[in-house]
């Protein structure tokens, strides 16, 4: 079998099981009112959660990792969205689901630009045009530039620009990727960073045996910034990090063929991975299975995945190919970077 017609196998193998799901439980054909009720019960767990903390019933480290689990599902829902898989004939209802998601994800993108780069992703996945998944680091080799672009979206731009293949590209960095922030992410970001440099400030002057005189304006913002980050900006901070450090290293890049799908991922489930699996909704065991069947709603996917990971064995796929973090997820050694560090342009 060519590597299409495997696709197309695992394509029909993937939707026959979706079929008898929904034929054996007909609730789940309501998808509409799944996708609503995930949403509202997942803003529910935030708003919860932070109650919790805020009345001093939980502590810090207990609420912001349960709240960027709840985040975790409304990510799920915004991929969701962004293939009009839920109220598609009802576009109010479609676009306050992508608000509500935006927002209980500040960390994030305006996610109406995301569709677009999103879609693109399926187009060219694991080629330069690929921009979504070379934002986040996908193709780059390991090192602490790598590490720093997963957990900040601000370096993740910044450090791409070295790298921009021209004036137009290196234009779109510095001002389009900006734009896709505002507003949400320049709030988000601003918050953490003055968030980090007051307590990363305190932690220097302590060191040296001396202590900040902060104004008592600044003291005052710090007594609404702290909880803020432990209920809001922290968990997405946490919870994007996870994502994107599963994301880039489940998809290969720069010497997949044009539009092979059995070459675009791989399937991502070792024990190890487990932490990180914990914040992003289990993307890399099931994110795969999305490339073959576009339109299955997150909750389905994992759902069949045993017989989704069966046929894609079966057929070729890649399971903890974790060579792929030594070849700067190249598909094959013979391809990727050389040692001294060379970088794919973007």
């Amino acid at each position: 079998m060519s590597d299409a017609q495997k696709t197309e196998h695992i394509k029909a193998v993937v939707l026959k099981a979706g079929a008898e799901l929904r034929e054996r439980h007909p609730w789940l054909k309501h998808q509409n009112a799944i996708g609503m009720s995930i949403l509202l019960v997942s803003l529910a767990g935030m708003a919860g959660t932070a109650w919790l903390y805020l009345a001093g019933h939980i502590a810090w480290w207990i609420c912001l990792p349960v709240v960027a689990i709840f985040a975790s599902f409304t990510h799920e829902l915004e991929h969701d969205l962004i293939h009009w898989m839920y109220f598609r004939k009802q576009p109010l209802l479609h676009h306050l689901m992508m608000a509500l998601v935006w927002l209980a994800r500040p960390s994030t993108i305006n996610p109406w630009i995301r569709r677009r780069l999103h879609l693109r992703h399926h187009k060219y996945s694991g080629t330069e045009k690929d921009a979504e998944e070379r934002g986040i680091t996908n193709g780059r080799p390991w090192g602490l530039a790598r590490l720093l672009m997963l957990a900040d979206a601000t370096l993740a731009l910044l450090l791409r620009v070295p790298q921009a293949k021209d004036r137009k590209h290196r234009l779109l960095l510095l001002i389009g990727g900006p734009i896709a922030y505002f507003p949400l992410g320049w709030a988000c970001w601003g918050l953490w960073y003055a968030f980090l440099g007051y307590h990363g400030a305190n932690a220097v002057a302590a060191l040296a045996g001396g202590e900040i005189a902060w104004s008592a304006a600044t003291l005052a913002r710090m007594q609404w910034l702290d909880p803020l980050v432990v209920v809001w900006i922290g968990p997405n901070v946490l919870r994007s990090f996870c994502l994107h450090f599963v994301s880039s290293n489940m998809h290969y890049y720069g010497d997949v063929e044009p539009d092979n799908v059995i070459q675009q991922t791989q399937v991502l489930n070792p024990w190890w991975l487990v932490p990180f699996q914990l914040f992003c909704f289990n993307f890399g065991s099931t994110h795969a299975i999305h490339h073959f069947v576009v339109k299955e709603p997150f909750y389905i996917r994992q759902w069949t995945a045993p017989q989704a990971h069966a046929v894609m064995r079966e057929m070729g796929v890649r399971f903890n190919d974790f060579g792929s973090f030594t070849r700067a997820n190249r598909w094959s050694r013979a391809t990727a970077p050389a040692a001294s560090g060379e970088l794919a342009s973007g």
